[in-house]
């Protein structure tokens, strides 16, 4: 499989065995977000950016409507924005425009 296929169904693959556990089938509520956090991002540098210690915090910052569950869209906001996170680390861009957010962060394009 090529490498941007497996990550296209890696991410549906893990937001599906996540969000199986309890409640909406199609959506994860704190606790299995939670257990994402911990158990599927292991690189230090990308751990940091979302801290699955306070989740709390987390599921505020990726629930965007509110409803208590992150969606598939929500979780996949989260997975670019770590994804963005990455690149600007490897590549040392951030931009003037960002300075602020990459002190909170990660810069947001």
């Amino acid at each position: 499989m090529a490498r941007l296929d497996q990550v296209i169904t890696n991410i549906v693959d893990i937001f599906l065995e996540y969000a199986e556990g309890e409640g909406n089938k199609n959506q994860l509520n704190k606790d299995e977000l939670k257990k994402v956090l911990e158990q599927e991002i292991q690189s230090p540098e990308l751990k940091s950016k979302i801290n699955a210690g306070d989740i709390e915090e987390a599921m505020e910052m990726l629930d965007k409507n509110h409803d208590g569950e992150v969606n598939f869209r929500e979780f996949c906001r989260c997975v670019c924005d770590l994804a963005k996170c990455y690149y600007h680390k490897k590549t040392g861009k951030g931009g003037k425009r960002n300075k602020s957010k990459e002190q909170e962060g990660c810069p947001e394009d």
